[in-house]
């Protein structure tokens, strides 16, 4: 059923104000509906609304039954969820598993001395006036955090606000079933679970002398066991229901684990090692120009390796947690509307699920904020000291932040020209908008027939109507080319050819032209021997 499904990630904050406090709510998205209806997507999958202080916006949950009130009401999303099954569509929840904010009446326990909830989580003892690992937290700094009452420390493998849960206590992993059939039971039809490769801890707690310690509790011991638990008592029941992993610096051999169905666990898994590809020394803070060839490289690895073990992919380019692709990938000015349409090309048409960013089916950029004061971001924030303290020149930082914060994918949803971008009628936003929300909006696409919200439906309505899309098996084309990432699709007696030009350069190409027919182009005039400026083809074997 997930393998024909589309599906549309809604960042709540940033999507639609429907009270104008400046910030997103699920009044505002049940105001949209009839526009996730027009594009065709088949779940929304929103950004964690739990009640979270939202120092990390909202991944730091303090309670995992109620909703924050920012958002709504109980009404609100039983409201959400009905409207939304009338149109077909799904709604996929945003579980964070792999800790809980500090604020989360567990934690607090835990720090009153009870001894039960001490060990819901990982409090450990230091080594002399040392924490007890030298293991740096992802968002900068330590991992581990004192508390003097207790004479221990707490580990956070994130902000110092959200303190890893303890899966090896089989009362924790009890209690996260319940919030699963809670929400099944409210008519949540998907989960997605944060970081879920992170929830087993070693037994055995040491100082990492070559890294930052993610080898000792990635894709952990017991965490294949813990999701099959999970899964049987939970969301495994119903086959409706779409289940996917996110999974931070994961491996293959893992991920078909996770998404191959003989294991019941996942239907499938993010990775992100293709978003590395412009890293400096594998260092998000270090700029470099992407690197197309090994963009392709991984993800033929995966599709291939995928394919052979039956696993199957999360297809994506963006999310809330990166900057744009049309602007770290392609061109997101002279050839904005190329560039766009044929990243998505390369990607739906994949072997895989697709998720859809909101406001790259519109060709949303980075926001490319030139002081600090518009960040919001509590990841982008901390490196900003960071960096400061490491003696980094100011406009060298800005310019990094410029291209990794997360905040350019957090900017407000662009719908229109009017004020806030029609995001909200309220004074301000908890973030700026993106400057060039007059020229880029959903009102002005839908008035241009040549536009990129009409490519985006069209390559939905390939994947609901062509088995050779959901279906297919895939093999890699052109894997040494400096600037093609082409690929079949094969089914049956069919074949497609996808042909994607990464570049603003004319490609040419063997003559197609005997055997071949268009399916779908972003070019109205096309030439099958060669390949425009980031021009994208689907041929057909005639």
């Amino acid at each position: 059923m997930f393998k024909d499904e589309v599906v549309y990630q809604i960042y709540p904050k940033s999507f639609n104000d429907s009270n104008n406090d400046g910030k997103g709510d699920l009044r505002g998205i049940i105001n949209r509906l009839d526009y996730l209806d027009y594009l065709g997507v088949d779940c929304i999958w929103l950004t964690p609304i739990f009640k979270s202080p939202q120092n990390d916006n909202g991944y730091d949950v303090s309670d995992y039954y109620q909703l924050d009130e920012t958002y709504g009401t109980m009404d609100d999303l039983t409201e959400l969820i009905e409207k939304a099954n009338k149109s077909n569509i799904k709604i996929m929840f945003d579980m964070v598993f792999n800790h809980t904010s500090t604020e989360h009446e567990w934690f607090k326990k835990a720090l009153e001395g009870d001894s039960k909830y001490i060990d819901h989580y990982y409090f450990k003892e230091g080594k002399g006036n040392n924490p007890p690992t030298n293991w740096e937290s992802k968002f900068g700094g330590s991992c581990w955090e004192y508390v003097e009452k207790l004479d221990k420390y707490y580990l956070h493998l994130f902000d110092v606000t959200q303190a890893d849960l303890n899966w090896e206590n089989p009362e924790v992993r009890n209690e996260l079933k319940k919030v699963v059939l809670f929400w099944m039971n409210k008519g949540v039809k998907g989960f997605r679970f944060d970081v879920i490769n992170l929830i087993s801890k070693p037994e055995i707690w040491e100082d990492d002398c070559d890294g930052d310690g993610r080898k000792y509790y990635t894709d952990g011991r017991h965490v294949h066991e813990f999701i099959r638990e999970l899964n049987e008592a939970t969301f495994g029941k119903d086959v409706e229901i779409i289940s996917v992993g996110e999974m931070s610096s994961t491996t293959i051999d893992n991920c078909i684990k996770y998404s191959n169905p003989e294991n019941h666990e996942l239907n499938m898994t993010f990775n992100f090692h293709h978003l590395k590809v412009d890293y400096l020394n594998n260092d998000k803070w270090q700029l470099k120009p992407f690197d197309f060839k090994e963009l392709k490289r991984l993800f033929f690895t995966w599709q291939i390796e995928m394919q052979e073990h039956n696993g199957w992919n999360a297809l994506f380019l963006n999310n809330h947690d990166q900057p744009r692709a049309l602007s770290r990938f392609a061109d997101d000015d002279k050839y904005r509307y190329e560039s766009a349409t044929m990243l998505a090309c390369s990607i739906q048409m994949l072997r895989g699920t697709p998720y859809i960013y909101q406001g790259e089916e519109l060709g949303m950029t980075n926001a490319y904020f030139a002081d600090i004061y518009r960040y919001r971001d509590v990841e982008s924030l901390n490196y900003y000291k960071i960096l400061k303290d490491k003696g980094l020149d100011e406009n060298k930082i800005i310019e990094i932040l410029q291209a990794r914060s997360r905040d350019n994918s957090r900017t407000p949803m662009q719908w229109n020209n009017n004020k806030n971008a029609g995001f909200s009628n309220g004074d301000e936003c908890w973030i700026d908008v993106n400057d060039n929300y007059q020229a880029i909006n959903v009102a002005q696409d839908l008035k241009n027939g040549k536009s990129i919200i009409e490519f985006y439906r069209k390559l939905i309505k390939l994947r609901h109507s062509n088995k050779i899309v959901s279906d297919g098996l895939f093999e890699p084309l052109f894997e040494d080319h400096e600037q093609i990432f082409g690929y079949k699709r094969l089914y049956e007696n069919k074949e497609w050819i996808i042909l994607c030009n990464y570049s603003n350069k004319i490609i040419n190409l063997e003559s197609f032209d005997n055997h071949y027919q268009i399916i779908l182009s972003n070019y109205e005039e096309n030439d099958l021997n060669h390949l425009k400026p980031y021009q994208c083809l689907i041929l057909e074997r005639k």
